[in-house]
């Protein structure tokens, strides 16, 4: 494996690290808050541009196949180009399709621009590759942890800013307004910015590129749709079958080409595999939470369970959750230069299983909404600070971009899969005016609870600190330097 670098064996660059941190914060926000603030306006959308639900709903799908297929790519091509460069063409492309949808007078030029905005998925991997490229070691661990708390803030973020929005301005300044965030990051990356030293030269897989691209859109158009078409349908069967087939197709090339697009040797690696599995089943509860409290929320008064809130107020809820989620982001960071990543990410996963508990037992008091909001937000902030950094520390820098291209895919998909089957279970208990039941919000939320157990298993096969570099060297990733700590713990050792 080669990496290139300033110079070999000498530490990176550590220079402009306040202002590389407030432009990088900004891209992510900003992608975030794309994310999830058209989906409380989808309703609004489709009326004023005489859609359909069913079609209005590309709105979304086409920004996750976009960020899915996309995301890899461009994570592959900062390790090996430059991750400054990268980032300016996806900042400039996230501003084109910003002002596309902003100006956009159908459904099918909207869908246009929510393709192009979806090429900001990459924001992530390379802002957490620059983090690491550039800043001194001791400030990585709480510097990723708060740009990982800044992802789930700006899908908090997008939820509690759309009814007031599109109430008081109309629903094309739900793009508008992020796009002021996109032009600071952009200019902060031209102007601001020097060029990472940390490099992985090589050619791009464009046959694994393909084969991941067809896979990723067959696999989340599946999950995305099957509600609507049916999930015996042979549409949304044959879509997940041809994902599933594409993903191994995929694997089996890129453990025989030279230059893979994602290196396989990293998947072995239990730091690794460990953390992707527990972003994709936190991405499902955090998207299962902002389906369900909303909907329990605006629910009328009249039915005896549910709040009678207007989407303003019921956006407001969620403040608590995306409060904690920047608290507790950097304490995780905290944490985890301490202890390493794996205390934090079942803290977290703990966390959040208790944020889904406490509304299946009993949901009908505003403190209970409000305390499962305080308890999702701290465990997401926990929990996503700490899957960045334990992908860092389980990778060599010039591998930094691909690895966390995987983690962000499998948050993805797994925030799909969990919109998806919370929608399911929500409209299979309804009341005779169509409304979803009580039943239906507790069988939602013990859903939630039950997959998030899964992600605090998850994170007890996280590897502890002492012996990630052993697991690392023998999954041949063997220029991953040892924790200080370990060093420590192997100098004693010989001694």
């Amino acid at each position: 494996m080669t990496e290139t670098i300033a110079e070999a064996g000498s530490a990176p660059r550590k220079t402009g690290g306040n202002l590389l941190v407030f432009y990088l914060a900004l891209g992510g926000l900003a992608f975030a808050v794309l994310q999830s603030l058209v989906s409380p306006a989808l309703a609004t959308i489709g009326h004023e541009l005489k859609v359909s639900t069913a079609d209005v709903s590309w709105v979304v799908t086409a920004y996750l196949l976009s960020a899915s297929v996309l995301t890899p790519i461009l994570g592959r091509l900062g390790d090996m180009v430059g991750k400054r460069k990268v980032l300016i063409g996806v900042l400039a492309i996230l501003a084109a399709g910003t002002v596309v949808a902003a100006l956009a007078p159908n459904l099918i030029v909207l869908i246009v621009g929510r393709v192009l905005q979806g090429a900001a998925g990459a924001i992530m991997p390379l802002s957490i590759g620059m983090i690491r490229d550039e800043l001194p070691r001791e400030k990585v661990a709480t510097t990723v942890g708060l740009i990982s708390a800044i992802f789930g803030v700006g899908a908090g973020i997008g939820i509690v800013a759309a009814g007031p929005i599109v109430e008081h301005l109309s629903w094309h300044w739900l793009f508008w307004l992020p796009l002021v965030l996109v032009v600071i990051a952009l200019a902060g990356a031209i102007f601001g910015m020097k060029e990472s030293p940390v490099r992985k030269p090589g050619k791009l897989d464009v046959l694994g590129a393909s084969i991941l691209s067809i896979a990723l859109v067959a696999l989340l158009l599946a999950i995305s749709k099957g509600q609507a078409w049916g999930w015996g349908d042979a549409k949304t069967i044959g879509l997940l079958a041809l994902g599933v087939v594409g993903l191994i197709v995929f694997v089996r090339v890129e453990l025989r080409v030279n230059e893979p697009l994602i290196d396989m040797k990293l998947m072995r690696i239990r730091g690794v595999w460990a953390t992707d599995l527990v972003a994709l089943i936190l991405g499902f509860a955090m998207f299962g939470t902002f389906l369900l409290v909303p909907t329990l929320l605006l629910l009328p008064e009249a039915t005896g369970y549910g709040f009678g809130k207007s989407v303003s107020q019921a956006g407001l809820f969620l403040l608590p959750t995306v409060i904690m989620m920047v608290v507790f982001g950097p304490i995780a960071g905290i944490l985890n230069r301490k202890y390493g990543p794996k205390l934090p990410m079942f803290i977290g996963s703990v966390l959040v299983v208790g944020a889904f508990v406490l509304p299946a037992l009993g949901h009908g008091a505003v403190w209970q909404v409000l305390a499962s909001g305080v308890l999702t937000g701290a465990g997401i902030g926990f929990a996503f600070a700490a899957m960045s950094n334990a992908i860092i520390e389980s990778v060599p820098p010039g591998q930094t971009g691909e690895a966390t291209s995987v983690n962000a895919i499998a948050r993805t998909i797994g925030s799909s899969i969990g919109t998806a089957v919370v929608a399911a279970v929500i409209t299979s208990h309804t009341t005779p005016q169509g409304l979803p039941t009580d039943a239906a919000f507790t069988d939602g939320f013990w859903v939630c609870a039950g997959v998030a157990v899964l992600a605090v298993l998850a994170s007890l096969a996280l590897p502890s600190a002492h012996k990630r570099h052993e697991l690392a060297v023998e999954a041949g990733v063997t220029d991953v330097p040892p924790e200080p700590e370990e060093i420590h713990v192997l100098h004693r050792t010989n001694a």
